[in-house]
């Protein structure tokens, strides 16, 4: 039998998920087939414009799509309502956009996708249409019902956690308490536990301020909001550490010591995480029923439509959401 097929998503379609989509299927190394929830005419003209020996086919089914995957790369049709520009993002496509994020995201749901990988979103495009949510982690979870959405970032060396997501320094600060801290490190634990197979995962917790805080004297956020944090989460049995510098937690001999690094916000840990392999670099939202995961980077519009866009990491976005998938299935 063919193995459940991975629901893959267009992104904007003035940058550069269109190339990554056609390279991926070009490698066709895949542990499972994906099938592209895209307009197919802009896929062919992509193709044809950039000289690559694609074989498309238009499916009715996700089921339909893994069947063919290996002769031809299978879409199944979600149509834009204008003709995409490299590099200009339109608003008239938005709706699309949004469509085929929602369709792989209900198929997921009701088991006929075993995971969804989405390319990368302009996200001002959609706002500019009425999108009401942050990003695509924010809209998953509103799709399947989730309360409390995490997002990880990982590489084959080291497993990121941000705290508190896409929001300015000014209102992390806000949003950092003990009680949001207690419950991303929750998801995350439970994730490592479920998704990875990992039996006691090992938690880092960075602290905010320089020298996590050294004892007060350069903020307190460490002795009234994070330390509090880790008790408790050390109290509940789980493997919860620090609060760590975060200078100097990235190390090799410090990346040793733990599963997953939890930093307080966004560029604290992803700044590490990119450094050590942008290009192999894979977004996860844990806390879903589903699994999704997506390249690390943007829709990249100052090289779309140039062939010059390097599809390492939607490709280890693809080969990860068939991991996870395989080993759900075989734990079911």
């Amino acid at each position: 039998m063919t193995a459940r097929p991975l629901a893959l998503t267009m992104g904007d379609p003035a940058g550069i998920g269109g190339e990554l989509t056609l390279a991926a299927w070009l490698t066709r190394r895949q542990a499972r087939p994906f099938v592209a929830l895209d307009d197919p005419a802009r896929l062919a003209g992509i193709a044809a414009h950039l000289g690559l020996d694609v074989v498309l086919r238009e499916v009715a089914s996700l089921a339909e799509g893994a069947e063919c995957f290996a002769e031809a790369l299978p879409v199944l049709p979600v149509i834009l309502a204008a003709e995409p520009r490299p590099g200009v993002p339109d608003r008239a496509n938005a709706p699309a956009v949004i469509a085929s994020i929602e369709r792989a995201t209900k198929a997921a749901l009701a088991g006929e996708a075993a995971a969804v990988v989405t390319n990368p979103i302009h996200k001002s495009t959609l706002y500019g249409a009425g999108f009401a949510h942050p990003g695509h982690t924010e809209f998953l979870a509103a799709l399947c019902g989730t309360p409390l959405p995490v997002m990880m970032l990982a590489t084959a060396e080291l497993r990121v956690v941000p705290i508190t997501v896409h929001a300015s320094l000014r209102r992390m600060l806000e949003m950092i308490t003990t009680e949001r801290i207690v419950a991303v490190c929750r998801v995350t634990a439970a994730a490592l536990r479920d998704r990875w197979g990992i039996a006691a995962p090992r938690l880092a917790v960075a602290g905010l301020n320089p020298h996590a805080g050294e004892d007060g004297t350069m903020g307190a956020e460490e002795i009234d909001i994070i330390a509090p944090a880790i008790a408790a989460l050390r109290a509940e049995g789980l493997d919860v550490r620090g609060p760590f510098a975060p200078d100097s937690m990235f190390t090799p001999e410090a990346r040793a010591g733990y599963d997953v690094a939890m930093g307080m916000y966004h560029d604290q840990v992803l700044t590490p995480l990119k450094t050590l392999d942008m290009h192999h670099g894979v977004n996860i939202t844990l806390g879903l029923p589903i699994i999704r995961t997506s390249p690390d980077h943007g829709t990249a519009f100052a090289i779309a439509g140039q062939g010059r866009a390097d599809s390492s990491s939607l490709i280890a976005a693809i080969d990860l959401a068939a991991e996870l998938a395989t080993r759900a299935e075989e734990h079911r």
